[in-house]
């Protein structure tokens, strides 16, 4: 096999026109000659020790894609960022939208067994929410030989997917399931009227994103996969079967470009898909770990990875004959994405994470320049910032955009949370120990305002203040020395 070396792509290639991607290739912002050597040489060195027949990788940042890069031949040429490969368990993260949308929609409930929506399976009890968060404890991989380089026919019902023990461990326990993912296509396919998972996900996720390039069996032009010879450089070619009902585990090939697209919305989310809320909902961890700390978990569909002090979400992927990877830092709005055509040796997972803090370490984001609020000020809204106390401990209220709150602590070991404001006047944590908690302002008979009452904690305007409610009251002595 010829293997042609490539440096980088002519220029970085424009991820999509919807809410929060921008433009044409002349709008992307260049970056500086050290980050785009250091980028190089890191896939380089990715895929020359990891012995891959080709390798591409590419960073997002802010919406766009800042730097794509090649190594390797596909067919004899260097590889493009239009060239298929497959990308394995990243397809999870696609089926994961789908079944949000649906939620969205109040066609299901992520607390709903599966079973009621999806006659006949063998796991009726395990919830939406346990399959997507791979925490059913169902059975990792399906009945019969080895999926992945087997015809789907083999299991041509949902039945066949399952042996006499579908459960292998109790549910609430993180257990990574592929099975799980078919019946969540199942599912996506029960809810949309029969339609196909992958006509479904083509209508409503890929063509509104500008995905023409993913697609369920490949396209010319596509990788052919690769198995290595641990001990040789010899090449062995690896089947691309259909999976048939297992594909929603994954099925899918796509294209750098179109990961660049998938990169960028996962970060910001699109309205015609779905919203930033839900997508940050996803990235949340679904299971809580079995020790005290970790380092790698799993939210709705979307692995989550902590490495050198930030949290990385996304999702690696592996079929026979390929290896992908794609992380995304939400925080700093970037992300890197590796493909490559061999069954095992090169370290995507870790080289995806690498691009993104070979940029962040030589490059710092630049934060968005401060605003002012736009609009009218609530002067009741304004009076409610400043300090609260909870107890002694001191705490700050802050006025943020479309009347959102902010409450952080201001000495000592606290609980930072935000809030989004609600019709009927209260507010609902977004993230931290309040998600979800319901904060509501109280009064007193006069009106004023009395206390912050926040999923039962009160808030006052002093220290264990003796008019307010509160719980277990105050000394009447008050404070001493």
């Amino acid at each position: 096999m010829t293997i042609a070396q490539s440096t980088e792509f002519p220029r970085p290639e424009p991820v999509g026109h919807g809410p929060g991607v921008v433009g044409t290739p002349d709008e992307f912002a260049e970056l500086l000659p050290q980050t785009r050597r250091a980028l190089l040489h890191r896939l380089a060195v990715g895929q020359a020790e990891g012995r891959a027949p080709s390798m591409t990788g590419a960073v997002v940042r802010d919406g766009r894609a800042v730097w794509t890069g090649a190594r390797g031949a596909v067919a004899g040429e260097a590889p493009h960022g239009d060239v298929q490969y497959r990308i394995g368990s990243l397809t999870k993260t696609f089926v994961a939208v789908l079944v949000l949308r649906l939620r969205d929609e109040g066609r299901l409930r992520l607390e709903d067994p599966v079973g009621r929506h999806l006659e006949g399976t063998p796991v009726p009890d395990a919830t939406i929410a346990q399959l997507l968060s791979h925490s059913a404890g169902l059975a990792a991989e399906p009945r019969g030989p080895w999926w992945e380089r087997t015809a789907g026919e083999l299991r041509p019902e949902p039945a066949d997917l399952f042996d006499e023990r579908p459960q292998r461990l109790p549910a609430g326990r993180h257990h990574y399931s592929n099975v799980g993912y078919a019946l969540l296509g199942a599912l996506v396919e029960r809810l949309r009227d029969g339609v196909p998972w992958g006509e479904v996900l083509r209508r409503e996720v890929l063509e509104p994103l500008g995905m023409d390039r993913t697609t369920l069996r490949p396209e010319k032009p596509y990788a052919s996969g690769w198995a290595v010879h641990p001990w040789a450089d010899a090449l062995l070619p690896e089947p691309a079967e259909d999976t048939g009902l297992m594909g929603p585990a994954g099925q899918l090939w796509s294209t750098l470009q179109d990961l660049c697209r998938w990169a960028a919305f996962l970060l910001r989310g699109d309205a015609r898909v779905l919203g930033a809320a839900s997508l940050a909902e996803m990235r949340t961890p679904a299971v809580p770990p079995e020790s005290g700390t970790w380092d790698a978990g799993y939210g709705l569909g979307v692995q989550l990875l902590r490495r050198e002090g930030r949290l990385l979400v996304g999702h690696q992927g592996s079929m026979p004959g390929f290896l992908a990877a794609l992380w995304a830092d939400a925080e700093e709005d970037v992300a890197g994405v590796v493909l490559t055509n061999c069954t095992s040796g090169p370290a995507a997972g870790a080289l995806a994470a690498d691009l993104t803090g070979i940029v962040l370490a030589h490059e710092p984001r630049i934060p968005e320049p401060w605003r002012p609020l736009t609009g009218p000020l609530d002067p009741e809204l304004l009076a409610l910032t400043g300090p609260w106390y909870w107890g002694a401990n001191p705490h700050a209220l802050r006025l943020r955009a479309e009347r959102g709150l902010e409450l952080t602590p201001l000495s000592g070991a606290g609980r930072s949370s935000r809030f989004r404001a609600e019709e009927d006047g209260t507010w609902t944590g977004l993230d931290g120990y309040y998600a979800g908690e319901t904060l509501r302002v109280r009064r007193d008979r006069d009106g004023a305002v009395s206390h912050l009452d926040l999923g039962t904690f009160v808030f006052t305007r002093g220290p264990y203040e003796p008019s307010a409610p509160v719980p277990g009251g105050v000394d009447p002595e008050g404070w001493r020395d």
